[in-house]
């Protein structure tokens, strides 16, 4: 295992999660809250940030898996994200009638944001080999746990308004960030004579003839329904339950300790015993926390809930991303990563449409929002179908009876 590049990996992870949960904690509520943007459009940002994705990380992924350079648009992404999230934040500065101009340029963050981890969590196969990378995979979830930590905390001080803490978080991001764009040592891109194929024709292929295809799609649904509740946790609690924003902060505090948690014990699980069971037995947590979550009638059982949620988070995606190490040829291997991303983005896309209009249709009461957080247990349910039946790809479907 190469210490210093999982030590740079993992504190790219820790300060990109600092400027990823305020803007989920804050400048979400700022848009929506405080500036009255609805909540399908707030929710439509994501999907819109996700299509732009669709066309673009894909072609990037399949000409680094041939030339390599990952680390060069890793920095592009990382610089975007940056200068877009603060341009948002100083155009809400203005006030609330520059919500949409605000909206659009969080918009353009979130779609570099989603477009670094392309290029970020394929890294991991060149960190750590195969039999200790669920461990190298659950340290850099601790460090996303901790950076979310930190996040909240160093929020508290300038969270009098939901915009205090916007400029000091992209600050802090930028220069943590940095370390890994200088200092990372990359490995050169492995000689290849594969031809350039067209973007569906190559998308096809992969499609119908990687192990990995059936699994990306089982991601898809069941990473749907962790992403679109997280994007809401904030309005969420502000909807159900009217809470403070400190008592959000801290309630957030620990379900991310719960997270980081969680991210370590799966990674060490996962080695011992097999990537895929652990998988399996997390995405069950997730069927049965679901429903009982949106059936929680007061504050203090919801937070109670959420916290045991927490274990199930970081665990989740940390040991997905191994499981797809495992199913991808190295060839493929940065393309594939960036499909898992796009798949994992995507989500941002149908979630957030059926979350919206399901708020839509039942209204933003109490009543709305657990139907919300109801409906998600549907894509669980579906990604584990997928999951168990296709374990070895489309062409050897297990049989259930």
């Amino acid at each position: 295992m190469q210490k210093k590049n999982l030590f740079l990996w993992s504190l790219y992870d820790f300060a990109n999660s600092i400027v990823y949960i305020a803007f989920l904690l804050y400048f979400a509520q700022w848009l929506v809250v405080d500036a009255g943007l609805p909540d399908f459009w707030y929710n439509a940002l994501f999907a819109i940030a996700t299509l732009m994705l669709l066309f673009s990380a894909p072609l990037l992924a399949a000409r680094v898996d041939k030339q390599g350079g990952g680390k060069f648009w890793l920095t592009l992404a990382t610089l975007g994200t940056a200068a877009f999230y603060a341009l948002a934040v100083l155009t809400a500065y203005q006030g609330t009638p520059y919500v949409w101009a605000a909206a659009l340029l969080f918009l353009l963050g979130q779609y570099c944001y989603q477009l670094s981890f392309v290029f970020y969590t394929p890294m991991l196969v060149q960190i750590a080999p195969e039999g200790k990378r669920a461990r190298a995979s659950g340290i850099g979830q601790f460090a996303n746990a901790l950076g979310q930590i930190a996040g909240v905390v160093i929020a508290l001080p300038f969270a009098s308004t939901h915009l205090g803490p916007m400029l000091p978080a992209v600050g802090i991001f930028l220069v943590l960030a940095l370390p890994m764009l200088l200092f990372y040592k990359e490995s050169p891109a492995a000689p290849t004579t594969t031809p350039h194929e067209p973007y569906f024709k190559k998308l096809s292929a992969f499609i119908f003839t990687s192990a990995a295809a059936s699994f990306v799609v089982a991601y898809f649904f069941f990473n749907d329904a962790v992403i679109t509740l997280s994007n809401n946790y904030a309005i969420v609690l502000q909807r159900m339950f009217e809470v403070p924003d400190t008592t959000k902060s801290l309630l957030l505090l620990a379900i991310l300790i719960s997270s980081a948690v969680g991210g370590v014990i799966a990674g060490w699980v996962a080695d011992k015993t097999s990537v895929y069971k652990t998988l399996i037995a997390l995405i069950l947590g997730w069927v049965v926390m679901l429903p009982i979550l949106a059936s929680a009638q007061t504050f203090v059982i919801f937070s109670g809930y959420t916290v045991i949620i927490g274990l199930l988070i970081g665990s989740s995606y940390s040991t997905s991303r191994v499981y797809l190490t495992q199913l991808l040829r190295p060839e493929e291997m940065t393309y594939g990563f960036s499909l898992f991303t796009l798949f994992e983005r995507f989500a941002s896309f149908v979630g957030p449409l059926a979350w919206g209009s399901t708020i839509a249709l039942v209204g933003n009461s109490s009543d709305g929002y657990r139907a919300a957080i109801l409906s998600m247990t549907a894509l669980m349910i579906i990604g584990l179908f997928i999951l168990l039946k296709f374990k070895d790809g489309w062409k050897n479907p297990l049989k259930i009876s």
